[in-house]
């Protein structure tokens, strides 16, 4: 039998998690067999929980709650060097959260019962891990690591309007209606790229998305050909758009259509270096931890992740 733990944050989607977990851990038991299940009590405390885990011999850690829940085990997962805290650990999910956005990429399943048969097999497949290197809110050098997308520009001031507001009316609307909103306060801004020591320039951007798996922002469709186990960042540019097509451009985003426009570019690289004389801020699944200057470096296949067999 597998050593498992389940890593519980029983505040997502508005609590909704705490009140559904005893029928999930009825059901997982009866599925998988005894486990541990631990609880997060504050920010970043999955981190810590899914570290323990791991350095205690866990060989599945799954994460219940949403994006930001999966962002946080994942860092716990990961060392500070870069390699995994124990290579025979995988990853799990079990998607209750505001956006889910991660397990649309993946194909896991949203209802628990379903996503739960992909944790009664064996079968694992290698999954490619971002690594972030920035600057926090106070100046000081922050690591983080990322399995989804990392974005900068517009996503970190969506991220303050949403974490300001309610999500009570689920992912979809809270982001976008934060997005909308910051739509017409948000100025564009000037940023220099560099993508694996091409310099690409200073350009003026609305939004640069760093992207390992495809969907972010509670459902928009922001990297559509992105594989989170194909060794690479798929590098989204929004150049300079004026508020017009910034309202153009919001509903095209869900159908990956903003792809069509010429101040949309798509590039893919293994390490992106972004700097910045203005604020630029960060959104990391649904938080911003931080600002540039920033360094992005893929891990390719750094941790395992649970698929059904």
């Amino acid at each position: 039998m597998e050593k498992i733990t389940f890593v519980v944050n029983p505040h997502a989607a508005n609590g909704a998690a705490e009140k559904l977990w005893p029928g999930i851990a009825t059901q997982a038991r009866a599925r998988l067999g005894e486990f541990a299940a631990v609880f997060t009590a504050r920010m970043g405390h999955a981190t810590e929980l899914a570290r323990e885990a791991a350095a205690d011999g866990a060989e599945l850690v799954v994460a219940v709650g949403g994006d930001g829940t999966l962002n946080e085990v994942v860092n716990g997962l990961v060392q500070a060097d870069g390699a995994p805290v124990n290579p025979r650990t995988a990853l799990g999910q079990i998607c209750i959260g505001t956006g889910g956005d991660f397990r649309k990429t993946t194909g896991l399943p949203k209802a628990p019962a379903a996503a739960l048969e992909w944790l009664t097999g064996v079968k694992t497949k290698p999954l490619d891990v971002g690594r972030l290197e920035m600057t926090d809110h106070d100046g000081r050098p922050v690591l983080r690591h990322f399995v989804n997308i990392a974005s900068f520009g517009i996503g970190g001031d969506v991220d303050a309007r949403v974490n300001r507001t309610t999500k009570a009316f689920g992912g979809f609307a809270s982001f976008a209606w934060g997005a909308l909103t910051a739509m017409f306060a948000y100025r564009n801004k000037r940023v220099h790229l560099t993508l694996d020591g091409v310099d690409l320039g200073e350009r003026v951007i609305f939004s640069v998305a760093v992207a390992n798996g495809q969907y972010f922002g509670g459902g928009m469709h922001m990297a559509p050909a992105a594989d989170p186990h194909d060794g690479m960042f798929d590098v989204v540019i929004i150049g300079d758009i004026g508020l017009g097509e910034r309202l153009a451009q919001m509903p095209k985003i869900y159908k990956a259509a903003h792809l069509d426009n010429p101040k949309v570019e798509v590039c893919r690289a293994k390490k992106i270096v972004a700097t910045s004389d203005e604020g630029v801020y960060f959104d990391v699944d649904g938080e911003a931890p931080g600002k540039l200057p920033a360094t992005f470096t893929m891990l390719p296949g750094m941790l395992k992740l649970k698929v059904k067999d």
